[in-house]
């Protein structure tokens, strides 16, 4: 029995069901179909190509799926009325590789931006809404400075501070540590960790960086290329060990195919 197939009793928050994705007339992925669940930290990987950011994309509604659905909470991502697609978007932070910090604006008027879109809050609360999650990922009276003034970490730290700002109940992240130090990306993992565990925040991340999955992951699914679907569901460190799929143990054990 695989991991997944154990956690059936837990909250599911993302149901992924028969989707199939296409980019101008090519299938990605075929058919998969995965859920997850309440609180739990989930590794897309797979090797280049396989569709990880597209199957991303897919879920926060970027990309409408050729066929099968995509379920937030019971709402389906692309079937929903504007109203409930709404209440739905309040409750995902997204967080992509150049962290999605305009370059013009401090960090503070950066993070301030959802909240004036989608609050009616008095300023002195948004003011101090934005000091509390810079501090809660390690960048505290950092609100005055400019993007072009921090660290490649730091970028990384203010988008996830950003992406957390309306209290999001699920966190997506493409490729968290591309382009990170190792030491800067153990950080990171740590801060992405700390959030999970203090929060119960929902996490799916798309990397191949097997130090954070092996850290912090706490299930991973992996997709194929030429197979256009998922080839392993489980623990990471089991799959390690445990796994026939040749695919899935070279990947995991960095030899090549």
């Amino acid at each position: 029995m695989q991991d997944h197939e154990k956690r059936d009793d837990r909250e599911v928050v993302i149901s992924v069901e028969g989707m199939t994705a296409r980019l101008e007339g090519n299938t990605i992925l075929e058919g998969i179909t995965f859920k997850v669940f309440r609180g739990e930290i989930l590794f897309i990987v797979g090797r280049s190509g396989s569709g990880k950011t597209v199957l991303m994309k897919h879920m926060i509604g970027l990309f409408r799926p050729a066929e099968g659905r995509v379920l937030i909470n019971g709402v389906d991502v692309h079937g929903a009325g504007e109203s409930d697609w709404s209440v739905v978007r309040r409750r995902i932070g997204v967080l992509f590789q150049a962290g999605g910090l305009l370059g013009s604006m401090t960090l503070g008027d950066n993070m301030a931006l959802p909240l004036e879109k989608r609050s009616n809050l008095p300023d002195s609360l948004k003011k101090s809404i934005i000091r509390m999650k810079l501090g809660m990922v390690g960048l505290a009276d950092t609100e005055h400075l400019l993007p072009a003034e921090l660290s490649g970490g730091m970028k990384k730290r203010a988008g996830l501070a950003r992406a957390m700002v309306m209290d999001p109940e699920i966190l997506f992240f493409d490729e968290p540590s591309a382009g990170l130090d190792p030491v800067t990306s153990v950080g990171l993992d740590d801060t992405i960790a700390g959030i999970n565990q203090g929060m119960d925040t929902t996490m799916v991340i798309v990397s191949h960086e097997l130090p954070s999955i092996f850290k912090i992951g706490h299930r991973m699914i992996m997709l194929d290329g030429q197979q256009k679907g998922i080839i392993a569901d489980g623990d990471p460190r089991l799959l390690q060990g445990e796994s026939r799929d040749e695919r899935v143990v070279n990947f995991l054990n960095r030899r090549d195919a």
